[in-house]
């Protein structure tokens, strides 16, 4: 069946058209990942690092072409796709060293002539299943580690992000990675989870992961509990920002702009509610509003805030977001789809899935605008009074993901960051963000603890296994024959 990906910024502008395949497609390429992956596992650690420093290197050299077509696929702003493509080199930048430094441990026993050893061993094949809001900064948080650490991968991108994908691909390729070992599949995500399915029930895929919705989250998590398998997932979040009384409120507000519609909101880590103390509140309000007032929505090729959004689909959805908008609510400019009817000042795009940026204050905490997550430009704002009410509503919705406090104490912001559930905390900076050496990754609804990023993420990669090796020339009991040595523990000093 074939799949046209058109670019949002103008959706007659065809990026590329491509077939997709269907569930045996999948589980072909998972036979193929199979049937090479021993092979991989042989090359040693440091020289399957070589092939993760090419990658970087070709990235690098690759980066403005990448970086372009990101923009034109997607329609992130060409300042963000630049960061995304740099930060693929930054992750394997990281993981070159890695390969010199999978340590496994000598420890000692309690038996003399016995030495105990603990090894990272690859865990297989690993199917990576990811969005296309990151099209290629993502998947190389999955891609990257498990190459290194010995795993072959079968990775389903996004169908609207396919360009972008195998261009990805491509790149990867000429490191030198050998066939088989990295595969890539289009297809819907129907197909892709039969696939899966069928893959798993083969003995075929050893570790899932996975970025996405939590809805669809869910499901793959059953899928692999099914399996004795815990996949890695990564999902979706409502990101709390706290602004306390003592905040730098023009520091705040600068953060809440670009965690709020950067990438036109369509981030995991993208902020949900501002969370403001009342005494700040309307002042907060009115300089984030006036904000969000000036910035420039656009065409992403520009100095824009944000662009469009990235795909139909993703304008439907967010056309029922809007739908939660209450009458309790105010809503602060003008929401909905920019067109010459429904115009924005300063717009610099022209058709395409543009959207006004929407600030929603009065937000409850029984509201779907302040429960669920909205994917798309809109911020919503609400007052507390106690800290503790504060971390408590940030809490609430059960995502998980990150969350930001703005504070000149040092501690509320400990304070905060021992109690709010988020995975990642920020103090001072925007809820998106991360660094390639950092672990990524989310709790409740935003995911199963699982972590990506840095040397956390090679938990995801390898297991664990364990050798004993007693060249006592003699059957030595664990606990039982150990050496014991006696001690008075009745003394006392007089």
């Amino acid at each position: 069946m074939p799949y046209v990906s058109t670019n949002p910024s103008n959706t007659s502008d065809v990026v590329t058209e491509i077939e997709l395949g269907t569930s045996r497609t999948f589980v072909d390429a998972a036979e193929r990942a199979r049937a090479a992956q021993r092979e991989w596992a042989r090359v040693p650690a440091p020289v399957r690092g070589q092939v993760i420093g090419n990658i970087g290197r070709l990235v690098e050299a690759n980066a403005e072409q990448l970086a372009q077509l990101v923009t034109r696929e997607i329609g992130k702003p060409i300042g963000e796709a630049r960061g995304e493509v740099q930060e693929i080199v930054d992750t394997c930048n990281f993981f070159v060293g890695e390969g010199r430094r999978l340590y496994g441990q000598t420890i000692p026993s309690e038996m003399p002539d016995k030495q105990l050893f603990t090894f990272r061993n690859p865990v297989g094949v690993a199917a990576i299943i990811t969005a296309g809001n990151f099209p290629v900064a993502v998947p190389s948080w999955y891609i990257v580690p498990a190459l290194l650490c010995g795993n072959s991968v079968v990775w389903k991108p996004a169908e609207y992000s396919a360009a972008s994908a195998q261009a990805f691909y491509d790149v990867f390729q000429a490191a030198g990675i050998p066939s088989g070992v990295f595969e890539i599949v289009f297809a819907d995500g129907s197909e892709t989870f039969t696939g899966l399915e069928q893959a798993l029930q083969r003995g075929l895929v050893d570790k899932v992961g996975f970025t996405g919705s939590s809805e669809v989250g869910v499901r793959i998590g059953e899928l692999c509990g099914r399996h004795l398998q815990t996949p890695c997932l990564e999902l979706g979040g409502k990101n709390p920002m706290v602004v306390t009384e003592d905040a730098d409120l023009d520091l705040a507000v600068q953060g809440a702009l670009f965690a709020g519609f950067g990438s036109a909101g369509q981030r995991c880590t993208s902020l949900g509610t501002a969370i403001v103390h009342e005494s700040v509140y309307d002042e907060f309000l009115t300089r984030f509003t006036a904000a969000v007032s000036d910035a420039v929505v656009g065409h992403p090729t520009g100095d824009v805030l944000y662009g469009p959004l990235l795909d139909e689909k993703f304008a439907l959805a967010y056309e029922k977001y809007l739908g939660w908008i209450g009458e309790h609510h105010t809503v602060h400019g003008p929401t909905g789809r920019i067109t010459s009817s429904h115009p924005r000042g300063g717009f610099t795009g022209e058709g395409g899935l543009f959207y006004h940026p929407a600030v929603v204050s009065g937000v409850r905490q029984d509201d779907e605008l302040f429960l669920q997550e909205t994917f798309g430009p809109i911020v919503g704002v609400m007052k507390y009074s106690s800290f503790d009410e504060a971390i408590e509503l940030g809490n609430k919705p059960g995502y998980g993901l990150s969350c930001s406090i703005y504070t000149t104490d040092p501690d509320k912001a400990f304070r905060f960051r021992a109690g709010i559930s988020a995975g990642m905390v920020s103090v001072n900076n925007s809820t998106s963000g991360a660094e390639a050496h950092l672990p990524f990754g989310g709790n409740g609804k935003s995911g199963n603890g699982s972590r990506q990023s840095g040397v956390w993420v090679l938990d995801q990669f390898t297991r664990w296994q364990s050798m004993n090796w007693d060249y006592s020339g003699t059957l030595q009991k664990a606990q039982m024959d150990t050496l014991e040595i006696e001690a008075d523990l009745e003394f006392r000093l007089r």
